[in-house]
């Protein structure tokens, strides 16, 4: 007969909300089984094209939906970007002004833990006496957790100028994500390829540093390449984030641009906020009671031979 041992695993699971915002990059940790999640932000983004002579502004929002399910590893998102653009061209001394407002992106997908550092290597133990020991570099935080993502790319209009022309209405999207976990340093780098097998093939790369300065505030820093025939670019943004709640973040964050065609300025203000029905997964562990019974006899026949020996040297 077996008897059952319970223990706790907590896995992708943390105590304070796990959100994207206010970067673009996403990390590679899910925000956990049976965590209901959402991140938005509005923005106003200013565009100046010197070559095309045009200028865009845009005011829209950008939320992201996340849910995790069926294990602590797995995460299901609905990522979504909608713009209202007022466009002012310029032929000469005369300016046309023109207003439309469309998806940019709307994304379904689903993200999965295929290596966590800390499960396979277990946490690193603490020296009570040494602060140096706990403090100094180890090999180990130098290996990121990796995860793997794959989404669908949906385009509900025809003449969309947001997207690039003829392309199709569902395209591929694919990302290898990792992130390093330095204390209160954190390091993700998304290598993302977009719209795959279309005309317009667009390939991404994001590198974001954040940094906690007390258990309330943090701030971050972030490089997002773009390549596609479609659109290129040099993305630097930065920003801060304020924790209200264990469940609720709200941040602000500024995005430059290094060309001029177009020019890019954008200010987010944007929030997260979680639903947590999250429950401590058990783990079984199966034991024999008999194998347990024989240890306990050898344990006890061992302490009686330690204590004749000790009587027999006095």
């Amino acid at each position: 007969m077996l008897f059952v041992t319970i223990q706790i695993a907590q896995a992708q699971y943390t105590e304070t909300i796990n959100t994207n915002n206010p970067g673009r990059s996403q990390g590679a940790f899910a925000v956990g089984k049976g965590v209901a999640q959402i991140e938005g932000s509005l923005f106003y983004r200013a565009e100046e094209h010197l070559l095309q002579r045009y200028e865009r502004d845009y005011l829209g929002t950008s939320f992201q939906l996340r849910y995790g399910a069926i294990t602590e590893k797995l995460e299901f998102s609905i990522f979504g970007t909608y713009n209202s653009i007022n466009q002012t061209d310029f032929n000469g001394t005369v300016s046309t002004d023109t207003s439309f407002s469309n998806f940019s992106r709307f994304t379904v997908g689903g993200k999965y833990l295929v290596f966590d550092p800390y499960q396979f290597f277990g946490e690193k133990k603490v020296n009570l006496l040494s602060w140096k020991a706990n403090n100094r570099l180890d090999w180990r935080d130098l290996i990121p957790a990796v995860s793997v993502y794959a989404g669908a790319n949906f385009d509900f209009s025809e003449n969309n100028l947001l997207t690039p022309p003829d392309d199709a209405s569902i395209s591929p999207r694919l990302e290898l994500i990792t992130q390093n976990n330095w204390g209160r340093w954190v390091f993700v780098t998304n290598f993302v390829a977009d719209r795959i097998a279309t005309d317009f093939p667009s390939y991404q790369w994001l590198l974001t540093m954040t940094h906690s300065l007390n258990n309330k505030w943090a701030i971050f820093a972030e490089y997002q390449g773009l390549k596609s025939d479609f659109y290129s670019d040099d993305l630097g943004r930065g920003g801060v984030t304020y924790l209200v709640t264990k469940d609720w973040q709200v941040d602000t964050s500024i995005t430059l641009n290094f060309k001029d065609t177009p020019t890019v300025f954008q200010v987010n203000v944007g929030m997260s906020y979680r639903l947590d029905f999250h429950k401590d997964t058990p783990i079984q562990q199966t034991s024999d009671p008999e194998a347990d019974g024989k240890k306990e006899k050898k344990k006890k026949k061992k302490n009686k031979l330690n204590l004749e020996g000790e009587g027999g040297g006095i």
